[in-house]
């Protein structure tokens, strides 16, 4: 699948969603990094939902936090009962269908989802919508009930 037919079918997808929101494109290569993607929308690096994919014992989870936050090791194992190692970019794809930078957490399938309290701090934060150059703007109740993902706290802000 291309980029532009994954946009095209997230784009839908959101939009079926039960919350309002919309997804936002921007030019390639301007938000490459957190800090790059809240300078296009004017908010703060912690706005930007960073989600990063871990495996479990061979599970994928993912993680979802602040732009600003990182993960705190001894917090995610406790959490997942086992020591969970960071996915390549290779597995990031096989699993979730999006490549790092670019996934966004909703609708996947057999993915173990986990909101941080952090994203607790903005009304509004913003999600990568399939591509590196993308976001949709949501909450974390939206998040919460988009992804059926648990609240917890893994992070150090």
């Amino acid at each position: 699948m291309t980029e532009v037919e994954r946009l095209e079918n997230m784009i839908e997808y959101i939009e079926s969603l039960p919350i309002n929101t919309k997804v936002i494109v921007f030019e390639p290569g301007t938000t490459k990094t957190a800090q790059m993607a809240a300078d296009q929308l004017g908010v703060s690096v912690g706005q930007i939902a960073k989600s990063i994919l871990f495996l479990a014992n061979g599970d994928p989870v993912l993680v979802v936090t602040t732009g600003d936050a990182k993960i705190n090791n001894s917090k995610i194992k406790k959490i997942l009962g086992t020591k969970p190692k960071m996915a390549s970019a290779e597995e990031c794809i096989e699993k979730t269908g999006f490549p790092p930078g670019g996934v966004c957490p909703f609708g996947l399938e057999d993915v173990k989802v986990l909101l941080d309290v952090s994203m607790n701090r903005f009304d509004v934060v913003y999600a990568a919508a399939g591509t590196a150059n993308t976001a949709v703007p949501v909450t974390l109740e939206q998040l919460k009930e988009v992804t059926g993902g648990e609240v917890v706290d893994v992070c150090k802000v």
